[in-house]
């Protein structure tokens, strides 16, 4: 009999359902809930991931189906975490069995079959609506709890009151390794919380990455921004990097290296290392972003120099059938609006009237 049905009812599939009929639900929702396709579902992909994680190892299904229910704690990481390997300790609270009666919960010989229920944990009363017509309700004993057993109050264990449980705190270490990854589980098996008759379940922590303030990881690759001048993009430039160990790298683009704006380069083995290959890392990605001087920063004479410095731009030959127009900034309100000599007239069929003023930069 199947005690638990919540991993079930999120992949709406009966607890009956084969290996077969699991894997299907779990692929339909999958697609539908996955973050790249619904990225405001993630908390609800997270579930349908857990809970076909359980259901599909006949091992943990069986615990699962029994009630040994694991307990799943988020632990809240850094990227350096990740790239450094670090150990955190967790310290949480887990029933266990009393110690001092056993499990249960009194003095031996002390627990009777309750009388209310007969054992079942059920009571079963019988409802008349109307002339022949009766309805049966079932519901929980209010004698045992719906344990089907009883003890009486002056046998009862001290420790834990019956409960045949106490709360006890649990100090776990969690071993994070260099190269673990956003959602990953670190299970600890048989330390979730314990019940009488049943095998306990598991403590899963799921790693929680916080967002770094200038990489993003993409896989092993490590990915940033980086800003630079016009001058370092056509001349050369060397740049510093505080890496995630605390190293110091020198970025160098020798002179003549052009980068052009939206530029992606690497740097080999400067990414994150890989999971259980430590000393194996993937590239750290940059892309450039050049930082262009605003209008009249260089007078005309000194742009004349630059110019001669710079590659020859192309010559266009004027003819009388050609028209000079000028660039003006981009300004969405005018969308609909046709420049004429610094004026700006609306369509004469939709809005007559006069002109306006055309703005000017």
């Amino acid at each position: 009999m199947v005690k638990e049905t919540l991993y079930y009812d999120v992949l709406g599939v009966k607890p009956s359902a084969s290996a077969e009929e699991l894997k299907k639900a779990y692929r339909k929702l999958a697609l539908k809930y996955h973050p790249d396709k619904n990225p405001n579902e993630g908390e609800k992909f997270k579930q349908i991931s857990q809970a076909y994680e359980i259901l599909s190892d006949q091992r943990k299904r069986d615990l699962y189906d029994k009630g040994g229910k694991n307990v799943v704690h988020q632990l809240s990481i850094s990227l350096e975490d990740l790239y450094n390997g670090a150990t955190r300790k967790l310290a949480l609270q887990k029933n266990v069995i009393c110690d001092k009666c056993e499990g249960r919960g009194g003095r031996k010989g002390a627990i009777e079959c309750c009388p209310n229920c007969r054992g079942t944990g059920m009571q079963i009363r019988i409802h008349q609506i109307g002339p022949g017509m009766v309805q049966q309700i079932q519901s929980v004993c209010m004698e045992c709890q719906g344990h089907g057993e009883r003890i009486s109050p002056k046998d009862r264990c001290k420790s834990c009151t019956g409960r045949k449980i106490v709360r006890e705190k649990k100090i776990l270490e969690v071993h994070i390794d260099k190269g673990m990854k956003d959602g990953q589980k670190i299970t600890f098996h048989g330390e979730g919380d314990q019940e009488p008759g049943l095998e306990p379940g598991d403590i899963i922590i799921v790693l929680d990455q916080k967002d770094h303030p200038t990489l993003t990881r993409q896989g092993e690759d490590l990915v940033m921004c980086m800003d630079i001048q016009l001058v370092e993009a056509l001349c050369g430039f060397q740049k510093p990097i505080t890496t995630l160990d605390n190293r110091t790298i020198i970025i160098t683009s020798h002179p003549g290296q052009t980068v052009k704006h939206g530029d992606i380069k690497c740097v080999l083995n400067e990414g994150m290392p890989i999971y259980r290959r430590p000393y194996e890392k993937g590239r750290l990605i940059i892309e450039f972003k050049v930082n262009f001087p605003g209008s009249g920063f260089f007078s005309s004479d000194k742009l004349y120099l630059l110019e001669k410095l710079l590659p020859a731009r192309q010559a266009v030959e004027e003819t009388e059938e050609m028209e000079q127009v000028d660039l003006m900034d981009f300004d969405p309100a005018q969308d609909r609006r046709h420049c004429y000599n610094g004026e700006a007239y609306e369509d004469d069929e939709h809005h007559p009237g006069g002109g306006v003023q055309c703005q000017t930069s």
